[in-house]
């Protein structure tokens, strides 16, 4: 009986040792990507044929609406099921290839979202702070006392952003290559905004700083750390700021109108940007990236997927913006809320592009149109269509539809499409 007893511990104990080295073991181990759409237990199916005829039709209204040689979109809802989508060409050229859903393209200023992302993962390691000074990183910059990392990836940091003053400039020369020296200067020489944390306004000046001070306060390069921090942890391969003389071969090609002395748009001249150096953006505007990785990264991003329960709380703190018309748009860190869906929108040299997500439902829309000449508001718009389409998509069999209550009609939105369209076809 003492012998079965001490076999059994001796068992016990070569069981217990075993289970600490595999447990230690596990520590380093990856279990694999995370794809955020899990935590919604998404069904397999494609949307019904009704709602996706309606999805098609507003994403060939936009095309055609914004003068843009081909679009892509996606909507995921994850109790019925997705449609993705692809029209026109990837350029003008004769010849062009037919644009398709695995045609990568420009993201825009939704690159910020990846660099308030490392930010904020940044935060939850304990390596940074949301209310450190930047300066303390990026010493070499005067009058930056006073602006936090919050600051910067809140757009309140009340530095300007570049884009405006050299828009045309980037619109006429495309391939010229810029420092973020050179954009970061551009931006500082401007008037204030408005005092640290006091008014909302996007700023790729500001998310630029917040890039800079990263890079400077881990010793790390921004690839290193989309790497380790986002891209790596979602299963994100096709996703990248090219290097500035890759002028965009392979992408959806970038159009506009031309901008007359007094900045309206000159609808009778089209200027292709198809050939761009990403430095005009990089870590602000200069990723590209495919449509499948920017529905994982939309998704994390809006639910906090990677990151702990108080850092998501302070990303989704959201805040109002001064001079809103609506008062469902506020100010995240990194990306917007417009009610209940998260993310946002862009306009950089050629380019239109929207993610959003709604954390609770799940509902995703991303969608990309390659002519500029309408602004982010068109494409905000354009995106609240898809949304109001995939929020009324019927429950596959054995799921139940959420309630996802939006704060606009799909009227309101093809409406303000047609509105915001800065060059319109002719009526036929």
């Amino acid at each position: 009986m003492a012998t079965r007893r001490g076999n059994r511990r001796r068992r016990w104990g070569i069981t217990a040792a075993a289970f600490v080295v595999l447990a230690l073991g596990l520590q380093g181990c990856s279990f694999g990507p995370t794809d955020p759409a899990a935590q919604f237990d998404p069904v397999d199916a494609q949307l019904g044929p009704e709602t996706a005829d309606a999805l098609q039709g507003v994403l060939e209204q936009a095309v055609a609406l914004t003068g843009a040689s081909g679009g892509i979109a996606g909507v995921w809802a994850p109790w019925a099921g997705e449609w993705t989508a692809a029209t026109g060409t990837v350029s003008f050229d004769e010849g062009a290839a037919a644009t398709t859903v695995g045609t990568p393209f420009r993201m825009g200023t939704l690159t910020s979202e990846l660099t308030c992302a490392i930010v904020l993962k940044l935060v939850d390691d304990g390596q940074l702070e949301l209310s450190d000074e930047v300066a303390d990183d990026v010493d070499w910059i005067p009058s930056l006392d006073g602006i936090t990392y919050e600051q910067l990836c809140r757009h309140n940091s009340g530095v300007a952003d570049y884009y405006a003053n050299l828009e045309g400039i980037f619109l006429t020369n495309p391939v010229r290559t810029w420092s973020n020296n050179e954009l970061v200067a551009a931006g500082m020489g401007l008037a204030r905004t408005g005092a640290p944390g006091a008014t909302v306004k996007e700023s790729r000046t500001g998310v630029l700083l917040a890039a800079m001070g990263i890079e400077r306060h881990t010793g790390k390069s921004w690839e290193e750390l989309a790497e380790q921090y986002v891209f790596e942890p979602l299963g994100i391969d096709d996703t990248s700021i090219p290097a500035p003389d890759d002028q965009g071969r392979g992408l959806l090609g970038a159009y506009s109108s031309a901008l007359t002395g007094d900045g309206k748009v000159d609808c009778a001249t089209r200027l292709d940007q198809s050939d761009q150096s990403t430095s005009m953006g990089a870590e602000a505007a200069g990723a590209t990236t495919t449509l499948e990785d920017l529905r994982r990264f939309s998704e994390a991003f809006a639910t906090g997927a990677l990151l702990s329960d108080s850092v998501k709380a302070d990303q989704w703190d959201v805040q109002p913006v001064a001079g809103a018309p609506q008062s469902w748009y506020g100010a995240g860190i990194g990306g917007a809320s417009y009610g209940p869906m998260r993310g946002d929108v862009s306009e950089t040299a050629g380019m239109l592009t929207a993610a959003l997500t709604d954390a609770s439902s799940g509902l995703t829309v991303v969608l990309v149109l390659n002519n500029s000449s309408s602004t982010d508001a068109f494409v905000r718009e354009a995106a609240f269509a898809l949304a109001s389409i995939g929020s009324k998509a019927d429950a596959a069999a054995g799921a139940e539809a959420p309630l996802v209550e939006l704060p606009w009609s799909l009227e309101q939105a093809t409406t303000n499409m047609t509105k915001l369209a800065a060059c319109p076809p002719p009526a036929t």
